[in-house]
């Protein structure tokens, strides 16, 4: 059993502990956490071990009478991988930590690139991280291109991407970003930073892509346009990506407008927190004309990347191939919306 601890109890880091417990091969070795809040109370109540991730805030957590199982040096040290799911930039403070405890990380997408051996996406890169001491699990948006583009580029191929992204002002529970009542560019300028995100798993691709921000909290949607290399037409595009376990193709008849009914139908399909690991594609937009496919697609932000983080746990640990992987993790998840 490939043993993980998670340093980040937070939006991501409890999607991935919950996301390894399911695992056949894999163990929670136990979570860290900066501070007692609630999360730290749900951590202990699901018997996840808990560490205290700063020496100092030690005593708080005994103060509100949460047991600690010890500090995260610990966990560590204990742990064959560490999933960091700490905020953008911790990430970075923490790498000497992982390299004194010889423990391969893995980190996230709000980290620089140039901080990692590699940039990970299951279904585009898999093999590039067997081994490797520091990956990047690439962000939300960035993993929902990179699964698009993947199979695209294996059938047709692609010649450019240009993509606009309308990006959710916050999480649900970032109330630190609210109220919000405007609708921004983000950047001004072009590209955003996510088509050269895209270029660190696709190096070689001609891709742009332009940001937005508005006040909404339930997913990114984006806006999509491919320039493919060889002929394809609309149903032949369709039928390749809903072969994609990772892509769900939204039938016209389930009546989804939105995200929010994209969110009220993934809770009324049982899954836990509401959670969308798809990219969800809106069938009706799918169209192909003069060889450039058109579509919207939503990307949950707080869940897309969660697969991602247990097949790369995987990858570095080289316990299973690409397609094993992915098998392994999305039968234990339950991805894939049963219609």
């Amino acid at each position: 059993m490939i043993q993980v601890g998670i340093n980040g109890y937070g939006t991501i880091g409890k999607r991935v502990a919950d996301a390894v417990r399911a695992q056949p091969d894999m163990e929670v070795v136990g979570v860290a956490k900066t501070s007692p809040n609630f999360e730290a109370e749900q951590a202990v109540k699901k018997d996840f071990p808990l560490y205290a991730a700063v020496e100092e805030r030690i005593e708080l957590f005994d103060e509100a009478g949460i047991d600690l199982a010890g500090e995260v040096e610990e966990l560590v040290e204990a742990s064959d991988v560490v999933v960091d799911t700490t905020p953008s930039g911790i990430g970075a403070q923490n790498k000497s930590m992982y390299e004194e405890y010889d423990t391969p990380a893995l980190y996230q997408g709000g980290e620089d690139a140039d901080l990692v051996d590699v940039s990970f996406n299951a279904r585009s890169n898999y093999e590039e991280a067997a081994d490797a001491d520091h990956v990047r699990v690439v962000s939300c948006n960035t993993t929902g291109l990179s699964r698009l583009i993947a199979p695209l580029e294996d059938e047709y191929g692609v010649e450019k991407v240009r993509a606009t992204l309308v990006r959710r002002g916050g999480d649900p529970a970032q109330s630190g970003r609210g109220p919000i009542n405007d609708t921004l560019p983000d950047p001004i300028t072009v590209p955003s930073h996510h088509g050269p995100d895209v270029n660190t798993i696709f190096p070689d691709l001609d891709i742009d892509t332009l940001g937005m921000k508005v006040p909404a909290t339930l997913t990114h949607t984006h806006s999509i346009n491919v320039e493919l290399t060889y002929g394809a037409d609309t149903e032949e595009v369709r039928e390749l990506l809903k072969k994609e376990s990772r892509l769900f193709v939204i039938p016209e008849r389930l009546a989804i407008d939105g995200s929010g009914k994209l969110k009220e139908f993934a809770l009324d399909s049982g899954r836990p927190r509401g959670d969308v690991w798809e990219n969800a594609i809106w069938g009706e937009s799918l169209t192909v004309e003069d060889d450039e496919l058109y579509l919207f697609q939503a990307i949950h932000q707080e869940s897309d990347v969660i697969p991602e983080n247990v097949d790369a746990i995987r990858a570095v640990t080289e316990s299973a191939d690409r397609k094993e992987s992915m098998e392994t993790t999305d039968e234990a998840l339950g991805v894939g919306f049963d219609l």
